[in-house]
């Protein structure tokens, strides 16, 4: 089984976003049960707060529902516990390394390094753009899955 944890800021935009959507693709191809998918925060700011209704409002044009997720912050045991730490940008590695210290095992990615590209996925919470996060979001999910199922499954 392949662990995911997908990290950004706060986790009620990006991270949740890329979770959701990722599960959904990984469901479609019949692939759940070769995935555990998660994703948190590497602040404490919006710990326990439900998804941003940005984010919500979006996932919901596409059929992807997010019910029952709340913010959480990630830990040095999820650094352990999972395969793949996907980021959505060069301040979340910052922050994240705080946290875990070192990458010594490889685990964090951006996650558009698999769609070839260290760019940074835009925060919709300063940017308000939730569709131009969603295309960047579904760009990395979709590289990131083909990688697995080339590479990993």
């Amino acid at each position: 089984m392949i662990k995911v944890n997908f990290v950004c800021h706060g986790n009620i935009c990006r991270s949740t976003m890329a979770e959701f959507v990722f599960k959904d693709m990984v469901a479609k191809n019949g692939l759940s049960d070769k995935f555990h998918i998660e994703s948190s925060a590497t602040s404490r700011e919006e710990i326990g707060n439900p998804v941003h209704p940005g984010t919500r409002n979006k996932l919901a044009e596409v059929g992807i529902s997010t019910k029952g997720k709340y913010a959480r912050q990630i830990t040095k045991k999820d650094y352990k516990d999972f395969d793949y730490i996907l980021i959505m940008d060069d301040m979340n590695r910052r922050n994240l390394k705080r946290i875990i210290g070192e990458d010594t095992d490889n685990k964090v990615y951006k996650l558009l390094h698999f769609a070839n590209s260290e760019r940074d996925i835009a925060d919709p919470w300063y940017t308000g753009n939730f569709d131009e996060t969603y295309d960047d979001v579904l760009e990395g999910c979709t590289a990131f899955l083909n990688y697995c199922i080339k590479n990993k499954l």
